[in-house]
């Protein structure tokens, strides 16, 4: 196939973008802004591949778009912005890559005429209790985030609706692995762990995470690329779920570090307690989570201590004034 994969040099997108290049023999153009979590370095070894392109670009930014979709068979939308703690301190970027970059995306889409993905969150249905997350749960989203990828979800299948575009939508659960960036829990607590520096923990700790390695839910998206049907809504969820506390307490031991570490920090405002997430529908198109959390957690792990190439210009450079600005204190 020839895809544009949108927000290709991001974390998952990276990891997908690697995935149908190497394994599917894809030819991949990439369409990146390359904001701070957006790195061309996350696709160094595959920008040699076969029909490989990449185009320097917003997904709200329509010429970028139609410069980058000319010759697709499908877009893949991964562009969004991410982190909940900068949805709460700056929401308008949310809004704008959200909304109108997915209008954007699906506009060209529809003229086009060329399959739609669109790859969403498990946030968009809030917390639960007790129980897990269907396609059918209703929409509940509890921060700026969350709620503008809810409205982003739906305004993809109000296309479908009106306009009988074969658009579809993936929800994954809490991604982890290689080339995250250091402001989501697991880099953050090993690349703090690796420095001696203070692990700030949200309130008691126990938030509960459904943990899918960002390669099974590449693969999730894929095969809802390949085999989905269109206007469907699939989840991928991973096969673990385990409280915050219990994840810093495993990074420490696989870092060698120490329980005094911890800090425990006022607590997020409106943090969800609990995700939990069916896959029962993307596993009947033939998918399944290859990488249970405790082997890929150590995996992740080792690849940080080794990878410090990758990640020191992060955190000697406007990570630190945001992690200043954040947590009330500087990094060491």
């Amino acid at each position: 196939m020839r895809l544009l994969v949108c927000g290709g040099a991001g974390f998952i997108g990276s990891h997908f973008v690697r995935i149908r290049a190497r394994e599917h023999g894809d030819e991949v153009t990439v369409l990146d802004k390359l904001t701070y979590a957006g790195r061309e370095e996350n696709l160094a070894d595959v920008r040699d591949a076969a029909g490989f392109r990449f185009v320097h670009g917003a997904i709200e930014d329509a010429d970028a778009v139609a410069d980058a979709v000319e010759g697709a068979d499908a877009i893949v939308n991964f562009a969004a912005e991410t982190h909940v703690d900068r949805s709460i301190a700056e929401p308008d970027a949310f809004v704008r890559t959200h909304a109108l970059g997915t209008y954007t995306l699906l506009e060209a889409a529809r003229a086009a005429g060329v399959r739609y993905v669109q790859v969403s969150t498990d946030e968009v249905y809030g917390s639960i209790e007790e129980g897990t997350f269907t396609e059918e749960s209703p929409l509940a989203p509890s921060s700026p985030y969350s709620a503008t990828k809810a409205g982003a979800d739906l305004l993809v299948l109000g296309y479908v609706h009106t306009y009988g575009m074969e658009a579809l939508i993936v929800r994954g659960s809490n991604n982890y692995g290689p080339y995250q960036y250091p402001e989501k829990l697991i880099p953050l607590m090993v690349l703090n762990a690796l420095h001696g520096d203070k692990l700030p923990v949200y309130g008691d700790g126990q938030q509960v995470r459904n943990w899918i390695h960002a390669t099974d839910f590449a693969r999730a998206i894929g095969h809802v690329l390949d085999h989905g049907v269109p206007g469907e809504v699939y989840n991928a969820g991973g096969p673990d779920e385990c409280p915050n506390l219990d994840v810093v307490l495993r990074i420490i031991e696989l870092t060698g570090g120490s329980d005094d570490l911890i800090e425990y920090v006022t607590d997020r405002p409106g943090h969800d307690r609990r995700y939990s997430l069916s896959s029962d529908k993307v596993r009947a198109l033939g998918w399944e989570p290859r990488v249970r959390f405790h082997d890929g957690l150590a995996e992740t792990v080792a690849w940080y201590r080794d990878n410090a190439a990758w990640w020191e210009p992060i955190r000697s450079g406007e990570y630190r004034a945001y992690y200043e600005r954040h947590y009330g204190r500087a990094l060491g």
